[in-house]
């Protein structure tokens, strides 16, 4: 990594980017029993690392490519940061963006003089298309990650935490998409010390790095995950596999409650508020404390970025408690009588009730969405399980299922009643003005849509359940149809939280 380790040295970033700050996390620091350091890369003038590695590889160009321009695929980050490097170096830019594109993300990226092109529903659709426009235009373009020179300035990040950190220095957690920022500080870092672990963090749906290296080569994902949409990338890059093979000491995965817990936890201590791919490298790093049991060791965590929708918080606000083991979620059969619900509320005890969802559905039973308030994570949740059937209740532990925890808790209103054939499904539905108009063309008048439920969370995606009354004769055409229609489904026609309030 001795190439890597000088290029870094030599980057240039300066010009544009700062040195961000490397902050104690006091509160994260007491609970984990840790030294806690966070490398505030949120701080950025475009709120995220990307702006290093755009503009190094922008500033190596040669006259003749400035003066041609340069081009980017990219949703978010990668974009503003190319876009800023551009106006920084009086290159003309052309980004190309999904349509799925959440508006003030292409606003920021106009606003920086950029032009901006749309292009598909998708980050490899935009890809494509800006190859494509690229050999047309005879523009450079400039890659997010798969590249040795965006690479290099990615890697100023590591140079900085090393001249910073005045300790010994343990592990160093970093979020992981492409590849590209872990990349830069395992090559500068392993050169310098290698007895400091490099540790990628990658959402559990979105884990390409990790499937990578279990395989000993590149894979595609099938498909990721949404709510990290900075870290959504379905094959890690040829070049920061290569280098990760020899400088990453692990890779681990996180869901999506631990990250909403993690973005919770830098607020707390920074007052910042963290995308959900910036908050990664903490949930990594609460994750390898409690599995590793290791204290008193000094860990940094690279807080990548804060490019997130005002209107995503509400989500993240929701699933932060259930992340961080504060909160569990239980669907519970009590009779239908007077003073049920007292009698419950006795043998949950003391422990407050953060929701109570029920709605009367006949004479013999009642089922409710209870939330209860949680001191001791995992092992009282249990405990509270068995409490409640010792008292003969009927319990499920919906803190783990994520349509009840996406739709269900907030649809509980009693059966349906003469509702045949009923199957339901999990959809995610491009944020673009006609995508519910295209399902149902392509669905077609055969079925009946007896359940409909959706709540935009600023994503580029949205989360929608759907309830369709199909015969089993039509269940070859149901497949068809879900094949044809191409949105990522998953069935929920067994999910017991469907069976117990909504069937």
């Amino acid at each position: 990594m001795k190439d890597y380790y000088e290029k870094i040295q030599n980057a240039h970033v300066y010009e544009v980017a700062r040195e961000t700050p490397l902050e104690f996390a006091p509160g994260l620091s007491r609970r984990v029993k840790n030294r806690v350091l966070l490398k505030r890369e949120d701080l950025q003038p475009v709120f995220s690392f990307k702006l290093r590695g755009a503009y190094n590889k922008m500033s190596t160009l040669p006259d003749d490519a400035r003066r041609k321009g340069v081009i980017a695929a990219s949703a978010g980050n990668h974009a503003q940061g190319v876009a800023l490097s551009a106006l920084q170096l009086g290159i003309k830019s052309l980004i190309i963006m999904p349509q799925t594109t959440p508006r003030i993300k292409v606003d920021a990226v106009r606003s920086l003089g950029a032009e901006t092109e749309l292009c598909g529903n998708t980050y490899d659709a935009a890809y494509e298309y800006a190859c494509k426009r690229a050999e047309e235009l005879d523009m450079t373009f400039v890659h997010p990650y798969d590249d040795p020179d965006v690479i290099a300035g990615q890697g100023t990040v590591a140079m900085e935490v090393l001249q910073q950190c005045k300790d010994s220095l343990d592990a160093i957690f970093v979020p992981v998409g492409g590849g590209g920022l872990i990349a830069g500080i395992a090559a500068y870092v392993k050169h310098e010390n290698p007895d400091i672990k490099i540790i990628g963090v990658e959402p559990d749906d979105a884990a390409c790095m990790y499937e990578a290296l279990k395989a000993g080569k590149r894979v595609v994902l099938e498909q990721v995950g949404i709510f990290a949409d900075g870290v959504a990338v379905r094959q890690v890059g040829e070049e920061p596999f290569r280098i990760a093979q020899q400088c990453v000491d692990e890779v681990i995965t996180v869901s999506v409650d631990e990250i909403c817990a993690a973005i919770m936890d830098i607020y707390d201590d920074m007052r910042s508020i963290s995308e959900p791919a910036g908050a990664l490298a903490v949930a990594g790093l609460k994750k390898y404390v409690e599995r590793e049991q290791i204290s008193d060791k000094t860990l940094v965590a690279i807080n990548s970025g804060a490019n997130i929708n005002f209107d995503r918080l509400r989500y993240v606000a929701e699933r932060a408690e259930l992340g961080e083991q504060r909160e569990a979620l239980f669907a519970v059969t009590i009779p239908e009588r007077p003073g049920s619900f007292k009698e419950f509320c006795e043998t949950i005890g003391k422990r407050g009730i953060t929701e109570f969802n029920y709605r009367y559905s006949d004479n013999e039973q009642a089922h409710v969405f209870a939330g209860i308030e949680l001191q001791g994570g995992m092992s009282e949740r249990d405990e509270i399980r068995g409490q409640l059937e010792a008292k003969g209740y009927p319990v499920e532990d919906m803190t783990d299922n994520d349509m009840a925890k996406t739709h269900v808790r907030f649809m509980v209103g009693g059966h349906a009643a003469g509702v045949d054939n009923e199957v339901l499904y999990r959809f995610e539905f491009p944020e673009r003005p006609g995508a519910l108009l295209r399902f149902l063309t392509r669905m077609g008048q055969g079925w009946n849509i007896s359940l409909f439920h959706y709540r935009n969370h600023g994503a580029a995606y949205g989360r929608v359940l759907v309830g369709m009354q199909v015969p089993d004769s039509d269940r070859a055409r149901l497949q068809t149809f879900l094949d044809e229609v191409k949105y990522t489904y998953q069935e929920e026609t067994h999910n017991p939280a469907y069976k117990l309030f909504l069937k």
